[in-house]
C-alpha cells in the first residue's frame, strides 16, 4: 500500500456511463466501516462515434453481437484510462484498490413480461474481464442481472444505497425525504424517517431534452435549460406526453429507452397536426416540463395519501447542472424544500458512480440487498460477479 494513506482505508472505485451516454464518470471512494468519503473524481467524455454505437445498439441492427462486443471493448478503453486518471488524482496504487464497481452501458432493459414465462432480461455492454486485466483491480460488474432473475426489475439500485448514505439525515430529523438522480432516465429514492424505503424511475429525465436539442440545435445538451427556458411550454402536447400508461402504473417499476426514444416522441407529436406548427424552443419547453410534472406527480403518487410528508427533496445527476428544469420543479413543488446532494456531502455528478462503488463492497462482502419494496424481487439478493485480477 502507498505510505500516503493507511491500512485503515478500503477504496474502491466506482464507474458510470448512463443512459444520458455522454461519458464516464469514476470516484475513489474510502467505505472503511459506515463512511462514504469520495476523495477523487475523474471523468471522460464518449467519443462522437462510441456514442452513436452505443445509441444505434439500443434498437435491432445488421451483426449486432460483433457489433456490441466491438463497443463494448471501446467503453472498457474509456473505463480504464478514467481508473488511471482516479489512482492518478487519489495518489494511489491499484493495489490499494479492493474492487472496481463497474456498471456497463444499458443498452436494452425489459425486466418483465418479454419471455413465455413472464421472464425478461437487462443488458448492460461491458467486458469486466478485460477492465481486470487492464488495471490490475478486482472488478465487480452486471449488478442488475441477479434481481432480474429474482423477479426484480432490476432498476434502481441506488435506492440502498441513498438509504445507507444519506438515509441518516431522514431518520436524525424525524422526517422523510426524496432523494432525485436525473440522468438520462430520472429515479427517485423516498427515504421514510422509520427507516424504510421505496424507489423506481418516475419517467424521463434528460434523454427526450437531449435528442431533442442534438436535432434542433447541434449540441448534445441543452447548457444549463437556457434554450428551454427560451420557449413556452404547449400544454396541449404536455398533456398528450403525460397520457403514456408508464406514468400512471404501479410499482414497482423500472423504464428507459426501450420505451422513451425519439420514435416515442415523434408519435406524441404526430398525434394532433396542431403540433407541426410549435418553435422547436416550445418543444423543449415542454419536454422539461414533462420531467418536472412527471416527478411532481411521482412524488404526489406516493406521498400525502400514503402518509408521507417529505420535507426535502435532494437532486443528484446531469439534472441537477439544468437551472431551469430545477426552476421548474421548485414551482411544480413548492410544498418541499430542493436542493442537490452537494447539501449532503457528495456533488451531483458522483453520487451514481459511488453508488456502484457501494454496491461492489456489497458483493465482495457477499451482503445480500433487499430490493422487495425497490425492484419487487422476491427477496434478499447478493448483487452481481467478481472477476478477479
Amino acid at each position: 500500500m502507498s505510505t500516503a494513506h493507511a491500512a485503515k482505508h478500503d477504496y474502491y472505485i466506482g464507474l458510470m456511463s448512463g443512459t444520458s451516454m455522454d461519458g464516464v464518470d469514476g470516484v475513489v471512494v474510502d467505505l472503511a466501516g459506515d463512511a462514504c468519503k469520495v476523495i477523487a473524481h475523474h471523468s471522460l467524455p464518449f467519443s462522437a462515434a462510441l456514442k452513436a454505437e452505443m445509441l444505434a445498439l439500443n434498437t435491432a441492427g445488421n451483426n449486432e453481437l460483433h457489433r456490441a462486443s466491438l463497443a463494448a471493448n471501446q467503453l472498457i478503453f474509456l473505463y480504464s484510462q478514467v481508473v488511471a486518471g482516479l489512482l492518478y488524482s487519489a495518489e494511489l496504487e491499484s493495489s490499494d484498490i479492493t474492487a472496481i464497481g463497474a456498471h456497463g452501458q444499458t443498452v436494452r432493459h425489459a425486466p418483465s413480461g418479454i419471455t413465455s414465462d413472464g421472464g425478461g432480461y437487462t443488458i448492460q455492454l461491458n467486458n469486466p474481464a478485460l477492465l481486470a486485466e487492464r488495471t490490475g483491480i478486482d472488478v465487480v460488474a452486471d449488478f442488475r442481472s441477479r434481481d432480474v432473475a429474482a423477479g426484480g426489475q432490476g432498476a434502481p439500485l441506488v435506492p440502498a444505497f441513498h438509504k445507507a448514505v444519506f438515509g441518516q439525515s431522514s431518520s436524525d430529523a424525524g422526517q422523510n425525504i426524496a432523494v432525485l438522480n436525473i440522468g438520462g432516465i430520472a429515479n427517485v429514492s423516498l427515504l421514510h424517517a422509520d427507516g424504510s424505503v421505496q424507489g423506481f424511475d418516475t419517467g424521463p429525465g434528460n434523454v427526450l431534452m437531449d435528442a431533442w436539442t442534438m436535432a434542433h440545435t447541434g449540441m448534445a445538451y441543452d447548457a444549463h435549460g437556457a434554450w428551454a427556458a427560451s420557449g413556452s411550454v404547449s400544454q396541449p402536447l404536455l398533456d398528450v406526453l403525460l397520457r403514456d400508461a408508464y406514468f400512471s402504473k404501479p410499482i414497482p417499476k423500472s423504464t428507459g429507452r426501450d420505451l422513451f426514444h425519439w420514435d416515442w416522441l415523434q408519435a406524441c407529436l404526430a398525434s394532433s397536426a396542431s403540433f407541426a406548427s410549435l418553435d422547436p424552443a416550445d418543444v423543449q419547453a415542454t419536454l422539461t416540463e414533462l420531467t418536472a410534472q412527471s416527478i411532481e406527480q411521482a412524488l404526489s403518487q406516493y406521498g400525502p395519501s400514503y402518509g408521507y410528508e417529505f420535507r426535502a427533496l435532494y437532486v443528484c445527476g446531469g439534472g441537477a447542472l439544468n437551472d431551469y428544469l430545477m426552476q421548474r420543479l421548485r414551482v411544480a413543488m413548492t410544498h418541499i424544500e430542493i436542493e442537490t446532494t452537494d447539501a449532503l456531502g457528495i456533488p451531483v455528478m458522483q453520487v451514481e458512480a459511488a453508488a456502484f462503488a457501494w454496491l461492489a463492497k456489497q458483493c465482495v462482502n457477499r451482503t445480500p440487498l433487499d430490493l422487495q419494496k425497490i425492484t419487487g424481487a422476491r427477496g434478499s439478493r447478493v448483487l452481481g460477479a467478481v472477476y478477479p485480477a
